[in-house]
């Protein structure tokens, strides 16, 4: 898949960092991981924490895929809001799910704690604002969902928003529990860390397929004629992992998004806070570490790599329109745009574990939605939890037996 238009502004900010050899000969291991992307990344880290011998494995240079192209928000909040979530499956799955998705957000700082090295990891807080009266009308419920969930949450009224954000809106909501990183920084050194502690990762090695070896193996095959013995195996390879399902789970649509010049002023107090709005397909605001602005949006359904590299200049200069209006008329300059492929599905909930009808030594790490790193330190902790033979108590939450539910 072309997954990418534009210039992702990490890659290029850091440059390269590390290398990773292709794999040119055959090999043992506990667990196979296919995809060297920040999901992948996360689930290798806690699978060889616990005592296995891992090996990572990517088609493309490792973090360049859809990691490169995330603009990494991290939040407990999902694409379907926690009202509408308990209308689907009731309370007490909503609830969990959201609370698993808060979790996260600190467990995801362990980890950037853990990699020696600067990985553009702040906490912030996130504003969820109202994009017109109408979506206002919906946010009582919604806060009181959140509220009755144990979520930290705050009310703001118009007053409120203008006061402490300089953002016109007719109400909004306020969570402390949030956070920011750079996805490739964080990726790379993750992975690096890996291999100093004895994993093995690969990229520019493209597994084909695999098949069952007997004695408990299975065989994968990679395009150079490599193979790699494995007694489990993770897909985490984006939003290429679908080729390996008989269903399909999730749609493919594309986003755009663009990173300023440095501004003398962040506006929206996106120093210590990220933002987005109720209005959907929504608008995003985070800064990065060096004073500029990240804004992305314009979401739609293209799936054609040449129709969205068209698309990019005009989905651009309306990022840039919004952002202005939004900031009462400041000038921005862009200094990097992109676009990228993302998938979501119709629940806004990953799919994580091994399919009810597949072979269990099998496992995906589907994080798809707007809260994809979140979603794959869970899919982290369930796969490790999984492979070891034990059950986990949210595994059903994020698992395929909710398809048809």
């Amino acid at each position: 898949m072309d997954i990418k238009s534009g210039h992702p502004f990490w890659p290029l900010e850091h440059g390269l960092i590390g290398a990773f050899p292709a794999l040119s000969g055959d090999l043992s291991c506990d667990v196979a991981v296919i995809g060297a992307g920040i999901t992948g990344a996360l689930i290798a880290r806690e699978l060889a924490a616990s005592g296995l011998d891992v090996v990572v494995l990517d088609r493309r240079e490792a973090g360049w895929g859809s990691t490169s192209a995330s603009t990494a928000l991290l939040q407990y909040e999902i694409d379907t809001d926690l009202a509408e979530l308990r209308g689907m499956y009731g309370q007490r799955f909503a609830d969990e799910a959201y609370r698993a998705c808060s979790e996260a957000i600190d467990d995801f700082e362990g980890h950037a704690r853990d990699v020696d090295a600067d990985v553009g990891f702040r906490r912030t807080g996130s504003l969820y604002f109202a994009s017109s009266a109408k979506d206002a009308g919906d946010f009582p419920g919604e806060f009181a969902a959140r509220r009755e969930a144990g979520l930290a949450t705050e009310w703001l009224d118009a007053g409120d928003v203008v006061e402490r954000f300089g953002l016109k809106a007719p109400a909004a909501m306020w969570t402390p529990q949030a956070a920011v990183v750079d996805p490739y920084r964080f990726c790379r050194h993750a992975l690096r860390q890996l291999v100093d502690r004895g994993a093995s990762v690969y990229d520019r090695t493209e597994v084909t397929g695999w098949q069952d070896a007997g004695g408990g193996w299975l065989d994968l095959a990679t395009r150079a004629g490599a193979h790699v013995r494995c007694r489990h195996l993770v897909i985490a390879a984006g939003y290429e992992s679908q080729r390996w399902l008989k269903h399909r789970v999730a749609r493919n649509h594309s986003s755009y998004a663009l990173v300023t010049e440095p501004v003398g002023h962040l506006p929206f107090a996106l120093d210590s806070n990220v933002a987005w709005e109720s209005a959907r397909p929504y608008l995003y605001l985070r800064s990065t570490d060096d004073g500029r602005v990240l804004v992305g949006g314009e979401d739609d359904k293209l799936d054609i790599a040449s129709k969205r590299d068209a698309a990019l200049p005009r989905k651009v200069d309306r990022l840039l329109e919004k952002l202005s209006r939004l900031a009462g008329g400041q000038t921005f300059e862009t200094g990097f745009a992109w676009a990228g492929t993302f998938a979501e599905t119709t629940d806004g909930l990953p799919y994580i574990g091994a399919l009810s009808d597949g072979d269990p030594r099998v496992h995906f790490a589907m994080a798809y939605g707007g809260n994809g790193i979140t979603y794959s330190v869970i899919a982290a902790d369930i796969l490790r939890e999984a492979i070891h033979g034990r059950a986990h108590p949210r595994a059903a939450l994020f698992g395929f037996g909710r398809i048809g539910r």
